[in-house]
């Protein structure tokens, strides 16, 4: 049966590449059966309705801050976030194609596991000559600490990926197996998430098999772990500088994980605590997405400044379980591959399905094929030597197939491989049903540092799949307080909080130095107290985008604990001044920015440790910088300019002139603004809401609390006419003193992160 005309039109510019299979289309030229219900959609839609859908998708993971990290001049140091470059329309897989892959994967996954278990164990396949001796001995992925892990039989990997390419004879080849700490699972769900908003109806009627399933079955692996009565499970990442972050604080936060970093985590008698602000806290399964040798600078690599001492011991012990184990990118070695059919037979006495690359150890004795291309014999830290033939390997390169990408708004062939992931339950290995798609962007690179782009993969049913959810049984459902909040998390909402206050703190000084700029009148006592809260001179735009920055880098690590819409709001703050010339208008939209962050926070964020810690930090912020402020301008010569500049900075001139007069009066002025507990600005409020979040955090009273507490008392019982500027330097320093106290009693363990003070 023919196409419809609008699909045939979509066609009509799609041509394929020479010499590559093409995903969409048979051999022949015919459109596949599997991709028939998707082109004739997207045909029956106008351009502009597709745009939308696709602007759709756009917009969700703009809003969601779906991002990845490009690192600078190709070094792995933080770099530019980059939107996700999410294209349509996603790659189709068709059900009998996906069962032959899926049973080769698996059996590849058990062959995986055997190997490892063998070369951190018994090490037969060196001992009968199956594998090169070296092949170990130099393999800078074999951790000598751990090298006896094998011999307890339990299974070293459990969460892998496996990179597939389809080459032109039109099978699917393994052109990488990924076990060190394969990325790009979150991702996979972000993009399902995105597409099913442009084409929610077609996926349903093609009956796209669902993903949810795999991480049900993962998390419920991981818990069985942990076991009844053990400890807390987390996702162990390198911090937000890293270029998959997103992904860690999102599986995190859908998994029902702690997002943890190396200095979260101590290691006392052989065992793991998380650092809580509770006290150590037992830590019984972690999920590494950390390179293993900067997971202990202790026995592994010494310079890791992102780790945890003694993390080996406890692994060795047997009182902390790692996905994967530490060691497990032995698996990644290229030259394995030159002896993997061999090995296969030996190891679980089958041949592989789906093989890696045809493979020579340059290394070994015998003719070199020169058809093949040289690459690293080992993972990417070994050092590759010139002249050292035992570095290196030849391997067969492919002409990947392509998929089609929308480019201005016409179908366009892209070179595209898959990413599929496993994890291993009490079942066996489950395979995700679809996986991660890279596509080539415009320089022919599939990397996504290089500007390559991604898709959702679609693995299509003949029968709809019943709706699966990580949320439980909700009949069942008992509600849970959160565990102890790492103390390291609650130090970044602490001063996040603090942080977005001092965002908003220039912001109004900027906005009453510009205005009073803009009448012929500069302040320089305001430009003062702005380059002060940043440390020196500079304009008060680039002081606010300093702020607003560091708020955003403190937001980042802790991406897990609030909504993406707030995340969004400093995220745009940043964007604004960084574009945005610096006038009182600018300064007007950077206090609406951060007036809707805290409303966000105020009104979605769960009201519990974490949102008492980032109250705590707003409200001490916002005590110091009024109380330092209002000495400042209380002292001037020209009283009546100081009282308006206290009314304008603690945003209470309205509430002045309907509660009194036009008139400045100087006590009402000071009670209004400094005395009053019921002004949200004024010290009062700020004071008591101190007192309160101390009481609340753990019943704090002492120390910190009994300090907030005769604050609380002093501002209650003074009276306009005692607050003068020594009354409010004063004040200063009782909150600092409170800032200092609550850092000592809770953050002491977060790892000694210092903060602009």
């Amino acid at each position: 049966m023919g196409l419809p005309a609008s699909a045939d039109a979509l066609l009509d510019t799609y041509r394929t590449q020479p010499g590559r299979r093409d995903e969409m289309l048979l051999p022949g030229g015919g459109l596949a059966p599997h991709y028939r219900p998707l082109v004739e959609a997207l045909g029956a839609l106008s351009p502009g309705e597709r745009e939308a859908r696709f602007a759709a998708s756009t917009q969700y993971l703009r809003e969601a801050g779906v991002f990845y990290r490009v690192y600078s001049q190709g070094e792995r140091a933080a770099g530019d976030a980059r939107l996700w470059p999410l294209s349509h329309p996603p790659v189709v897989l068709a059900k009998e194609e996906w069962e032959g892959l899926e049973r080769g994967l698996v059996q590849r996954a058990r062959y995986l596991e055997a190997l490892l278990g063998d070369l951190y164990g018994e090490r037969r396949l060196v001992r009968q000559g199956l594998l090169p001796a070296s092949l170990l001995g130099r393999n800078p992925e074999l951790l000598r600490p751990l090298a006896q892990q094998g011999l307890s039989g339990e299974p070293l990997i459990r969460f892998i990926a496996v990179d597939l390419g389809r080459a032109p004879d039109g099978r699917w080849r393994v052109l990488a197996d990924r076990t060190q700490a394969p990325s790009g699972a979150g991702f996979a769900l972000e993009n399902r998430v995105a597409s099913s908003r442009a084409l929610a109806d077609l996926s349903r009627e093609m009956n796209v098999r669902r993903l949810a399933a795999f991480f049900d079955g993962f998390r419920r692996t991981l818990a069985a772990l942990s076991g009844p009565n053990s400890g807390k499970i987390g996702l162990l990442s390198p911090g937000p500088g890293n270029e998959t972050y997103f992904e860690h604080a999102y599986l995190a936060r859908y998994l029902g994980f702690q997002l943890l970093e190396g200095g979260d985590i101590d290691v006392a008698q052989d065992a793991a605590f998380l650092r809580t602000v509770e006290g150590p806290a037992p830590l019984s399964v972690l999920w590494r997405r950390l390179d293993a040798d900067f997971a202990d600078p202790l026995e592994l690599f010494s310079r890791s400044a992102i780790g945890t001492p003694g993390l080996s011991r406890a692994v060795r012990a047997g009182r902390l379980r790692l996905v994967n184990a530490l060691g497990s990118g032995l698996l990644e070695t290229r030259a394995f591959l030159a002896y993997e059919a061999a090995v296969a037979e030996a190891l679980i006495g089958e041949t592989l399905e789906m093989p890696g690359l045809r493979t020579q150890w340059c290394g070994a004795p015998g003719d070199a094929d020169e058809g093949l291309s040289l690459q690293p014999a080992f993972p990417g830290k070994a050092p590759c030597v010139p002249g050292d033939a035992a570095g290196f390997v030849r391997q067969e390169e492919i002409a990947l197939s392509t998929a089609p990408v929308f480019d201005g708004g016409i179908l366009s062939p892209r070179a595209v491989s898959l990413r599929v992931f496993l994890a291993l339950g009490e079942d066996g290995w489950a395979v995700m049903p679809g996986g991660f798609a890279r596509l080539s962007g415009h320089d022919g690179t599939l990397s996504m540092q290089g500007g390559g782009l991604s898709a959702d993969v679609w693995v299509v049913s003949d029968r709809p799949e019943p709706p699966v959810t990580l949320l439980g049984d909700a009949s069942a459902t008992r509600r849970r307080l959160p565990g102890a909040l790492p103390a390291r998390a609650a130090d970044d909402l602490f001063w996040l909080g603090r942080l977005t206050e001092r965002t908003e703190v220039v912001a109004r000084l900027a906005r009453m130095a510009e205005g009073r700029r803009r009448e012929g009148a500069a302040d320089h006592e305001l430009t003062a107290l702005i380059e002060g809260f940043v440390g020196g001179p500079g304009d008060p735009r680039g002081a606010l985008l300093t702020l607003a920055r560091q708020a955003l880098d403190t937001a980042a690590r802790i991406r897990d604990r609030f909504s993406p819409d707030a995340w969004r709001m400093l995220a745009e703050l940043v964007a604004l001044l960084e574009e945005a010339p610096g006038n009182e208008r600018l300064f007007g939209h950077a206090l609406t920015q951060l007036a809707g962050f805290t409303g966000l926070v105020r009104e979605n964020m769960y009201q519990f440790t974490g949102w008492r810690f980032l109250q705590l930090g707003r409200q001490l912020e916002r005590g110091l910088t009024t109380a330092h402020v209002g000495a400042r301008l209380l002292s001037r010569e020209n009283a009546e300019g100081a009282l308006e500049a206290v009314l304008e900075f603690t945003d209470s001139r309205m509430t002045y002139r309907r509660r009194f007069s036009v008139d400045l009066s100087r006590e009402a002025v000071v009670d209004l603004s400094i005395l009053d507990p019921h002004n949200p600005r004024s010290l009062a409020f700020q004071a008591n809401g101190v007192e309160g979040g101390l009481t609340g955090l753990a019943g704090e009273t002492t120390g910190s609390g009994k300090r907030a507490a005769r604050l609380a008392v002093r501002l209650r019982t003074a009276a306009a006419i005692e607050v003068d500027p020594a009354f409010l330097t004063r004040i200063v320093g009782d909150f600092a003193a409170i800032s200092d106290e609550v850092s000592a009693r809770y953050f002491r363990l977060s790892g000694g992160r210092d903060k602009i003070r």
